[in-house]
This record gives structure tokens, C-alpha cells and sequence, in this order.
């Protein structure tokens, strides 16, 4: 009889051993190619998420980044995903990359603004965005989000530079050798990037600013893109300039649960050390007032209820 017993409840045992594990929810993060920087930071997050709710795995799938995670998520193969804000307000409008096929994916929050700088050389006599018309001239990285929303702009403004195509290398030394009078390059944060950082140190620089008549035309016909007002410096051979720019951020599957994206939200919002360390231009920042101030697309309504449960007002715009 004590045998039977404990065969049952041995039997017993192994039979609900996978209805436990079954109760864990697996989330797949997707994010970009290994060697990024932003890669680094998704593996943060990922280990954030698993600490802070036992009952979630989530693990980092390499990508082809924005445009690939959106499509992943439409399918249901990513639970949230690496995007620029610009790229995901073309999916959420069906509009340029994503025409005739609407990805109806929510922002969560965003990290790092990607600022664009208009850097010429200063030998080049231009001194004025309208001034790059014929001039060759790069767009940034051939397939970039840079080169794609350059080109935009520019047609926006009714610029048509001669455009020098190819990898930021590339175009770094056709601006040293003045093969091109220069380039759009994402800044770090308010400073120049390591490229364009190695450019000026042996090809000066500057950097040109959007006039009052060119932000208007942005905000009125670009609603995608953020406007950005940048300090300048010696280095950008400027004071004060505005310019364009997108937010790179994290966006969530069409049918994400509420809860799960505000699991996952607060999360992210609450850590401290794991992001900062991995990614260090999130250190110091306020991710949630970041996300408000420059987001141009909905917010998942699991993110809604986070930043309003702490206190922050969400525009109707964002919702």
C-alpha cells in the first residue's frame, strides 16, 4: 500500500512537472546584429525583465533591427523589438517601407535620442542647409534609418544635393579626401559621434542648422521625425542649432497583453544599473520623461498605465 502510494504520488509529481514549467512565459526580445551596441543593451533589459518577474524568460534574438523586428512582431515572432520612432510611425500609418501593410505595434519607451547633424566641411564655402543643393554630399550609411530620413528632408526642403552613397567609412573618406563636402551622421546624444569625432580631427568641421521656415516645414510635413534643439560647440564650429532627429526605442507585438507590457515597462523603468552599464548614454537619464517628450507615435496602453501611475501626464497625442 506504501509502495502504491509513493509510485502515485512520484507519478503525480512528473505528471505536473510540465504544467509548472508551462506557467513560465517566454518572451523573445528582438533587437539587432551581435556587434551593436544597442544588441548589449537588450541583453540589459532581457536580464532586468527575468529579475524582476519570476514568472517571465526572456531572451535577446539577433535581427536585422527595425524594419525586420517590425515584421517579426506583426507575425508574432518577437514580443517586442528594437524600432525608430520615425520607422514606427511609418508602420503604425502603413506609409514608405510599410505601404499598403500596417503594423499596428505600440511604443513602449524610448532611450536614446539620435539627433542628425548636417556636418560640412569648413573649407567647403557652405554655410547654410539651402546651400547644399548640387553639392556632393552624403545622406549617411547606405540603408540606414539616417540615409532613408535624410533623403526625406531634403526632399521635404527641396534640396537635391549629389548624393555620394555608400558605408559611413566610406563617406568619412570622401570627406577626407574632398571627394564629398560631408555628410548626415547620427550625433551621441548632444555630441558628435566617434566617426565624426575622428573626421574633425584632421578635416575641420561644422555643422549646419535648420532655419525657423525649414523646422516649420519638418513639424508640418515630417510629423514622424522629432525637432531637436542641440548646445554646439567648438567642435561643430557653432552655438546653438536645431535640427532633426528620431528616437530609437522599444515597441511591442500588436497583441502584447496589457499586463505583460506594463511588467515589462516597469521593469525597465525602475532599474538602476543594468541598462547604464551596458548602454551608458541611458545613465542618468529619465527614460519615462524621455519617451514623452520626443515620442511620435501611440504608447502601449500597458506603458499609459505605468507612466500615469507614476505620476506623469501622457498627451492624448500618445494615446
Amino acid at each position: 500500500m506504501t509502495t502504491f502510494i509513493k509510485t502515485a504520488t512520484l507519478g503525480l509529481a512528473v505528471a505536473l512537472a510540465p504544467i509548472a514549467a508551462a506557467a513560465e512565459e517566454r518572451l523573445a526580445f528582438g533587437s539587432t546584429n551581435a556587434q551593436s551596441a544597442h544588441y548589449a543593451y537588450f541583453a540589459a533589459i532581457a536580464k532586468v525583465v527575468n529579475n524582476a518577474n519570476e514568472d517571465y524568460q526572456a531572451s535577446v534574438v539577433e535581427t536585422g533591427a527595425t524594419v525586420d523586428n517590425l515584421k517579426r512582431m506583426a507575425r508574432g515572432q518577437l514580443d517586442i523589438g528594437l524600432i525608430t520612432t520615425s520607422a514606427l510611425y511609418h508602420a503604425n500609418e502603413g506609409i514608405k517601407t510599410f505601404d499598403g501593410t500596417p503594423i499596428d505595434s505600440k511604443l513602449l519607451w524610448a532611450y536614446s535620442l539620435a539627433p542628425q547633424n548636417v556636418v560640412v566641411r569648413r573649407d567647403a564655402g557652405v554655410d547654410a542647409i539651402a546651400e547644399l543643393d548640387g553639392k556632393r554630399f552624403g545622406p549617411g550609411q547606405r540603408g540606414s534609418s539616417t540615409e532613408a530620413t535624410s533623403q526625406d528632408v531634403m526632399s521635404t526642403l527641396g534640396i537635391e544635393p549629389d548624393w555620394v552613397r555608400g558605408s559611413n567609412g566610406e563617406l568619412a573618406a570622401a570627406i577626407k579626401d574632398d571627394r564629398a563636402i560631408g555628410f548626415i551622421k547620427s550625433a551621441v546624444g548632444t555630441k558628435f559621434d566617434a566617426l565624426t569625432t575622428d573626421i574633425a580631427t584632421f578635416t575641420p568641421v561644422q555643422v549646419l542648422g535648420l532655419t525657423e521656415e525649414q523646422t516649420a516645414k519638418i513639424r508640418s510635413e515630417l510629423p514622424e521625425l522629432s525637432v531637436v534643439e542641440m548646445p554646439g560647440g567648438e567642435m561643430e564650429n557653432s552655438g546653438p542649432y536645431t535640427t532633426w532627429g528620431f528616437m530609437i526605442g522599444v515597441s511591442a507585438r500588436p497583441d502584447l497583453p496589457e499586463d505583460t507590457a506594463y511588467n515589462i515597462v516597469k521593469a525597465v523603468m525602475e532599474d538602476t544599473t543594468e541598462q547604464a552599464t551596458a548602454f551608458p548614454n541611458v545613465a542618468g537619464q529619465n527614460l519615462a520623461e524621455l519617451t514623452l517628450q520626443y515620442a511620435t507615435s501611440k504608447l502601449h496602453p500597458g506603458a499609459i498605465r505605468y507612466f500615469e501611475e507614476i505620476g506623469l501626464t501622457v498627451p492624448d497625442t500618445l494615446k
